[in-house]
């Protein structure tokens, strides 16, 4: 997983409560188990129109948004059903900071699996930044993690706060795997002493 460290990027206003993760990736999409292609279909209801060509007027697909990596939406963002490949589509097309008053429990704890960082903010102050992304380029907004702030372009800093767990695995790009192999010494090691424990145990036969 790509470490989370500073972020200054391009943010995309989405003005909407209750975006559930059947809008974030619709469900005819969900066959793949991998991690990557999803980014295209990402808001497709949102995006397309029925014969695939793009709507002009949402967001992401215009300049200089169709770039953004921080998004800010509004409260409950994620409900619906619990699948991962929610993070994944948002991951894939770019977005590595999602803001929002309050998360779907489900959402928040896969975007942390998967290099996201999700951060709560109240809503008046999530209608600033989204005042600010409007902006565009000249208004980029800069998030980061070790300070747990997010700066807004006037260089005012806006406080988050982050559980100091799921911070050192953002800061360390370590997903369930890679949390697993950090004792990856200590597993072997005990895999082989069993090994050499089941060689040396003797054999009952039984008449």
């Amino acid at each position: 997983m790509e470490k989370f460290t500073t972020l200054s990027a391009v943010a995309a206003a989405l003005p909407e409560a209750n975006i559930d993760t059947d809008k974030i990736i619709p469900a005819r999409f969900l066959k793949t188990t991998q991690r990557t292609g999803l980014g295209k279909h990402a808001f497709d209801a949102m995006r397309y129109n029925p014969d695939g060509s793009e709507k002009p007027d949402f967001v992401l697909n215009r300049e200089p948004w169709r770039k953004a990596e921080i998004l800010i939406t509004y409260e409950n963002l994620g409900c619906g059903s619990s699948r991962e490949h929610a993070p994944w589509a948002l991951l894939d097309f770019g977005i590595r900071c999602v803001i929002a008053p309050s998360f779907a429990d489900i959402f928040f704890n896969n975007c942390f699996k998967n290099g996201i960082l999700p951060i709560s903010l109240p809503r008046e102050i999530c209608d600033e930044l989204m005042g600010d992304a409007a902006m565009g380029s000249n208004a980029r907004l800069s998030v980061d993690l070790q300070r747990q702030v997010v700066i807004r372009p006037d260089g005012q800093e806006v406080p988050f706060e982050i559980d100091p767990f799921r911070k050192h695995l953002l800061l360390e790009g370590l997903d369930d795997i890679g949390q697993t192999l950090q004792h990856e010494r200590s597993i072997d090691g005990y895999e082989s002493r069993e090994s050499q424990a089941k060689a040396w145990m003797p054999t009952i036969h039984i008449d």
